[in-house]
């Protein structure tokens, strides 16, 4: 309905955003392509962004951080835009990878804005280049620039470089953004959240880890976004202890090396040496797993794809959903999820490598679709149908590759792991593994049906991350030097950290290496804060918890599946509070995505952002009627 030009001109509609990074500017991008369908009576409309970091990137991926740090993805596997894979509801509104975007840069030129050293970066990227943050900041700051000229006519787009610390306002009335150090709210029709990752305070233990460190004079990192980090009192030559060895354990790695003018130079072998500079701590680094993340995989799959999603797809989930009580993530969930990933690799090491397998594909696939997951009757086929065990799917040897092993000293396990990255590296760079790369496709449409279920806990996180979301190749080849120099040093398994209170230290052990001790007087933990609602550093989010917003039994933020919109404890969606993002219980991967993989946080952004529209053009019509 559009308004009467008769009647006095009606406030415009307000919505506010609070966070101005990747996923507000994927929700923008949305809001944008949605808004001729939903939002097309030329009505005023007004967008406001809080955040105290440039929109775009926000913290994360902002400028201003060392040109060291890269990506974890290659940059023809980056885009912020929908193609035909994304299931939605709103068009399709196609839009450059970070490699295209930097292509046209270089056919077209950089913009005066853009840093020479940036431009430089980008005239040099190609497809399968791991480009700096900074060079990412800037392609989210295009695609933030763009989307926002894409806006319908009229519409006014305010930037506050400023914290939100609470939203007020009656169930179904106009909400109040309170900002910190302003005495007057942002007055809105509807809210959002994107917040991204957030500082949490200290759990029991790390409270009681920093309390030893203060005590005894020692050094004690929490878990914090390690570009954030002050890594200064970190001393050269003394050890470290690094408990994490995910993507936040290379930011740290680099930092303390190459960051500290270490470089890395071939030698006559073709082998990567590091040259140090002398600036460098000893860093002994463990985990549960005892082993880096696999590196990123680097080929290009060709032929035919996985046709996933089979076995774990709408159909069951559906099914699961309607069953009586939440479906438990073990018993019920993860037999599909295992069946889909086997499907993937078998159905791509049958049509690749058929001379690895005996028999046709065909009679394979009608075999494993009976069997039912995780049974005897399952593994006995694979063991008929795939001579080499190498060449099955051992989903938990990939889950935890150190289990039940043991090492009579320290150096033998350098030299195992050693071993077992190289092998990775070598695997991850091999094509004759191809299965591996369809397992990786398998894991996202996993990803993508997970979203479903809300708070799974935190266990696939951890697994998907490991298989699907490690460093780039050359980040492994460089800590294997760093492991040659003595720099790094492996802890192993199931490392566990105490505090000895009678020298002063903290002590590290480990499954892998029985009885062997490391001491320290710095320790590191090496990865991010859990994003939990009580104990987020963020004020807002807080507030909303405490005024009667619900979290999940891990302490995430409760959010209706089909459109973000804020669960109260009764289960009852807000009509004008909406959240996106890893603090919520609908957490996708990441707020870009790889090209055609139909991700979760694109489909999430477009039924956000249709919702936001529809109660802007609801509350349109009431004005229109009642002015």
């Amino acid at each position: 309905m559009s308004a009467n030009p008769d009647h006095p001109r009606r406030s415009p509609a307000t919505v506010v955003i609070v966070g101005a990074g990747p996923r507000a500017t994927g929700l923008i991008e949305r809001i944008a392509a949605n808004a001729p369908e939903l939002h097309g009576d030329g009505a005023p409309f007004e967008l406001h962004l809080v955040d105290p970091h440039p929109p775009g990137g926000g913290r994360i991926w902002r400028p201003d951080q060392s040109p060291l740090l890269w990506m974890n993805s290659m940059a023809e596997d980056v885009t912020m835009f929908t193609d035909a894979s994304v299931e939605r509801e709103g068009p399709i509104c196609p839009g450059p990878s970070l490699s295209e975007w930097a292509g046209r840069l270089r056919e077209e030129g950089p913009p005066h804005a853009l840093p020479p050293e940036l431009a430089a970066e980008a005239a040099a990227l190609t497809g399968r280049s791991f480009a700096t943050r900074r060079l990412q900041s800037a392609y989210l700051g295009w695609v933030y620039e763009r989307s926002v000229a894409a806006l319908p006519p009229g519409t006014t787009v305010h930037e506050h470089r400023d914290r939100a610390v609470r939203v007020t306002g009656p169930h179904d009335g106009r909400q109040q953004v309170w900002l910190e150090g302003r005495t007057a709210p942002l007055t809105a029709d509807a809210v959002v959240l994107a917040l991204g990752h957030l500082d949490a305070e200290p759990d029991a233990e790390q409270r009681a880890l920093t309390a030893f460190a203060a005590e005894h004079g020692l050094v004690h990192l929490p878990p914090e976004f390690t570009a954030d980090s002050d890594l200064n009192a970190l001393r050269p030559g003394e050890p470290v202890l690094v408990r994490g060895l995910g993507l936040a354990f290379v930011d740290l790695m680099v930092l303390l090396t190459e960051g500290r003018g270490g470089r890395y130079e071939r030698g006559p072998d073709g082998e990567l040496v590091y040259r140090p500079s002398g600036r460098e701590p000893v860093l002994y680094a463990g985990s549960r797993r005892g082993v880096p993340y696999h590196a990123k995989i680097g080929y290009s799959l060709s032929g035919e794809r996985p046709p996933v999603p089979r076995f774990f797809g709408p159909a069951q989930v559906e099914e699961l959903l309607s069953r009586p009580g939440r479906p438990d993530f073990r018993r019920d969930i993860w037999p599909l999820i295992a069946k889909e990933l086997g499907f993937a690799h078998y159905h791509r090491l049958f049509t690749a490598h058929p001379e690895r397998t005996a028999g046709p594909w065909s009679a394979f696939e009608e075999k494993y679709a009976a069997c039912p997951p995780g049974s005897p009757e399952l593994s006995a086929l694979v063991a008929a149908a795939v001579p080499d065990p190498a060449d099955r799917l051992d989903l938990d040897a990939l889950d935890r590759p150190l289990t039940g092993l043991r090492f009579d000293d320290h150096e033998a396990l350098q030299q195992a792991l050693r071993g077992h990255i190289e092998a990775d590296l070598a695997r991850r760079h091999d094509p004759a593994h191809s299965p591996d790369l369809a397992v990786f496709l398998a894991l996202l449409s996993v990803y993508g049906q997970l979203i479903r279920f809300g708070d799974i806990g935190g266990w696939w996180h951890g697994f998907f991350s490991f298989l699907a979301s490690g460093p780039p190749g050359p980040r492994l080849e460089q800590l294997l030097a760093l492991s040659r120099a003595g720099v790094v040093r492996f802890l192993g398994a199931e490392t566990a950290v105490a505090a000895d209170p009678l020298r002063g230290v903290f002590r590290a052990s480990s499954a892998s290496v029985p009885g062997h001790v490391v001491e320290a007087r710095a320790l590191v933990e090496a990865r991010l804060p859990e994003p939990t609602v009580d104990r987020s550093r963020d004020t807002l989010l807080r507030s909303l918890h405490r005024d009667g917003a619900a979290a999940t039994p891990a302490g995430l933020l409760a959010v209706s599946p089909a459109d973000a919109r804020i669960l109260d404890r009764g289960g009852r969606p807000h009509p004008r509070r909406f959240a996106l993002g890893p603090h919520t219980d609908a957490r996708a991967s990441g707020a870009f995505a790889r090209p055609g993989t139909n991700a979760p946080a694109f489909r999430q952004n477009d039924a956000t952002a249709r919702a936001l529209l529809r109660c802007l053009r609801d509350l349109s019509c009431r004005a229109s009627l009642t002015a």
